[in-house]
């Protein structure tokens, strides 16, 4: 009896100190307000997509003519039109330079191959690879750190409503573009598809900036997108309209948006993605038709990545299903494994990046000196393989591209790895899908390459230059998918080309956990249709496994970098917490018609973005909820000075005869009025400023007592900013607290609550 009546007493201390409120005046979210973006350690913000319902706004849509909303329609068509238009064009750019940069490298070693100048060939090599990497590097670490990397864990938290300073910066987007191009020349094992995708989207940003007063560009209806609704469309767009540009993949395009890098979607959205992708599809075939025939150099031969596997023949059995089934559970584990140490060597990189821009290029350089070291020097230990007989193809393959490279052998014979390892990445991985001939790589070959690939992918990922992971991931799969089908042989029905294909499937599905948007990214790839159901079985499988160890790799890349980044769905823990136990405080709101001292006080003591507006007699009966103001809104006014002796209201009319509401829109990257661009005198201090034109009075509420997982669903689907918290009961405050994104975050609410376990 007394043990029971111990464990009662127990329970009920529990059950108490889940219900107590732990809400306290100086209770302060001490999550970062800080994370990596690119290499570099950031402020980072969160981005609004609420309609702000003040009498301005108001005033504005009931102004709005209905010609003005057909050219608000027609300008956000034709943005959307110039941003498929530009992606396509640095498309074709990048993979231009990229043909002839590499392609007069490798022709440079080939021909001093050909001599037998061996050292003197790994000499240029190297040195070649080394200054495009140095480059590369220099372009990060003095222009735009921003740039460095992927760029599209990024892209993915800025969709969610992440914003951080040069994310989607002018200088971003240059150093993407030429950083990407000597970083991919340069002989990396990166690709240039995920460093489009952030491309995309700079473009993208930067053409929703809603004008520009700097540069004169302040056409009327361009102030319409000075808000974050419109630019995530925008920029939601430019995402797709990247992977469209980097896969010749427009479908894929858009299902990639819509399940990787979008958080809020909807129809009219989707019919925009579309047509953005097919603007770069269309403009991408037209630039291909035009070099062919050598008018664009180098490039042309093949023209952007396409795997064409068509010709080969999909038949399998029973038996074959098995094989594929292991095939994606293999590779899935294998996937897992890869984002593992991705994880582990970013980790290790923040640390050498943190000790500045030399450090950040000596990084670069070591690294590129390591693949020079494993692309040179692995093809000596690989045997010489004679060519095969009746083959279309040259052998050994003369210039740049092709299966068969001659590299130190004999007339007659070439050089499996070197085929490999002495072409670009798009080759290389054209070279693994070939169905032409099953015993064209050895075991070895297959192997070592495949071991190689998947260990330089890691150790490149990281360093200071723009890298995608889908080119790294791609080449190791592909290589494992052949090295499965060669070893089946006779066995199996499928080519080694087929086991290839679905090898980098399995690779992708391990990864990057999306299935729908790979699936139809890879078809439109290879142009074959027939293998849509082996695919989405690979996909299905080495996601399904890999999901059993950890998350996918961008998902892990923005944990990592600490941005605050919002799931759909609620942790557990979440439901034993009602909202105002999450609350910081002091709460700083502000009087309807409030001190100019106040405010400018509060505005430099408190870092928020939004304070509560309470009416109070005699401008009410009782103290009630009037609104939110934002911090920006404010700092207008405040310029404007607006003021009166008394503390009076002056209404709308008044201030809308010398404001409209897009001098209040948000203002392109960071050009917008600063606490330091106020100029208030000592007298002026003690005016008042009536808040009320500038308030929204319809600010989304939620009750103290709604569970923390509900609110935080709420606060995610609706893409807030700013969640009011009010009381039940009567008798208390009109406003207990704000929730913000920070709120909601793991480390803010098990900072709080230690005993919760954050994986139950």
């Amino acid at each position: 009896m007394e043990l029971e009546e111990n464990s009662i007493e127990i329970d009920k201390k529990e059950e108490m100190k889940l219900r107590q409120p732990l809400l306290v005046k100086n209770r302060r979210n001490h999550t970062s307000q800080h994370a990596i973006v690119g290499v570099n350690l950031c402020p980072i913000e969160s981005l609004d997509y609420e309609i702000i319902e003040n009498d301005l706004f108001k005033q504005d849509w009931r102004s709005r003519t209905r010609v003005e909303i057909l050219q608000y329609v027609s300008l956000k068509w034709t943005l959307v039109l110039l941003i498929g238009l530009s992606t396509g064009f640095v498309g074709f750019f990048n993979n231009l330079a990229v043909e002839n940069i590499a392609g007069f490298k490798l022709f440079l070693t080939n021909n001093l191959m050909l001599q037998e100048k061996y050292y003197q060939a790994f000499a240029a090599f190297a040195c070649c690879n080394m200054v495009l990497a140095a480059v590369a590097a220099a372009l990060c670490a003095y222009i735009s750190p921003a740039a460095a990397g992927s760029g599209i864990p990024e892209v993915k938290a800025y969709l969610n409503g992440v914003d951080a300073h040069s994310i989607l910066a002018p200088s971003t987007l240059f150093v993407k573009i030429f950083g990407s191009v000597f970083g991919v020349a340069a002989g990396f094992v990166v690709g240039k598809e995920g460093p489009m995708v952030h491309t995309g989207a700079c473009i993208a940003s930067l053409f929703g900036q809603g004008g520009s007063r700097k540069y004169h560009l302040t056409w009327k209806c361009l102030r319409y997108f000075k808000n974050d609704r419109d630019r995530r469309d925008l920029i939601t767009c430019g995402a797709a309209a990247g992977v469209a540009a980097a896969f010749r993949a427009p479908v894929g395009g858009v299902l990639f948006a819509l399940e990787e890098a979008a958080s809020w979607w909807r129809s009219a959205l989707l019919w925009r993605t579309f047509f953005t992708t097919a603007v770069v599809a269309v403009l991408l075939r037209g630039f291909i038709e035009f070099c062919k025939g050598g008018k664009c150099g180098l490039f042309g031969e093949g023209g952007l990545i396409m795997f064409d596997v068509s010709s080969a023949k999909v038949a399998y059995s029973s038996t074959d299903l098995l094989a594929v089934i292991s095939v994606g559970a293999i590779g899935g584990i294998l996937g897992s494994l890869y984002n593992f140490l991705v994880d582990k060597v970013l980790r290790t990189y923040s640390i050498i990046n943190k000790r500045g821009p030399s450090c950040k290029i000596l990084l670069v350089v070591t690294i590129s000196l390591l693949t020079s070291c494993c692309s040179y020097g692995l093809p000596w230990l690989s045997p010489c393989i004679p060519c095969p007989h009746r083959l279309e193809d040259h052998c050994p393959t003369i210039g740049r591209s092709g299966n068969y490279k001659n590299f130190q052998c004999p007339p007659k014979h070439y050089n499996g790895l070197a085929s490999l390892f002495f072409s670009t990445n798009d080759d290389a991985i054209r070279n693994l899908l070939s169905s032409s001939s099953d015993g064209e790589f050895h075991l070895s070959t297959l192997f070592g390459f495949f071991v190689a690939v998947y260990c330089l992918g890691i150790v490149t990922y990281g360093i200071a230059v723009p890298s995608g992971l889908f080119i790294p991931v791609i080449l190791a799969g592909s290589s494992y998918g052949r090295l499965v089908g060669t070893l089946l042989g006779s066995h199996c029905e499928l080519d080694a080309g087929l086991f290839s294909l679905l090898g980098a499937a399995s690779f992708l599905g391990g990864t990057m956990r999306t299935t729908v948007s790979l699936c139809v990214i890879l078809l439109e790839l290879t142009n074959n249709l027939l293998m849509l159901p082996l695919m989405m079985l690979v996909l299905l499988i080495s996601k399904s496994v890999a999901d059993c160890f950890n998350k996918g790799v961008y998902d892990q890349i923005v944990k990592m970098k600490g941005l605050p980044y919002m799931e759909a769905h609620s942790e557990p823990y979440m439901r034993h917490l009602v909202a105002s136990d999450v609350l910081s405080g002091p709460l700083v709101s502000f009087s309807g018609v409030e001190k100019v001292g106040n405010i400018l006080h509060a505005l430099k003591t408190r870092a928020h973005n939004g304070f509560p507006v309470i009416d109070e007699p005699p401008f009410s009966n009782a103290a009630e909820l009037c609104g939110l103001v934002l911090r920006s809104h404010l700092l207008v006014l405040l310029k404007e000075k607006k003021f009166t002796k008394h503390r009076v209201l002056i209404g709308s009319a008044d201030i809308m005869n010398r404001l409209k509401a897009h001098d209040f829109g948000k203002a392109g990257l960071g050009k917008g009025v600063k606490l330091e661009d106020l100029d208030i005198e000592e007298e002026e201090m003690e005016m008042y400023m009536d808040l009320h034109p500038i308030t929204n009075t319809s600010p989304y509420t939620v009750v103290e007592t709604m569970s923390l997982a509900k609110a935080a669903i709420f606060f995610r689907e609706l893409g807030l900013r700013h969640l009011l918290v009010v009381p039940k009961t009567p008798g208390k405050p009109p406003v207990v607290g704000i929730l913000t994104r920070h709120d909601f975050m793991a480390e803010h609410i098990l900072g709080l609550y230690s005993y919760f376990n954050p994986h139950e």
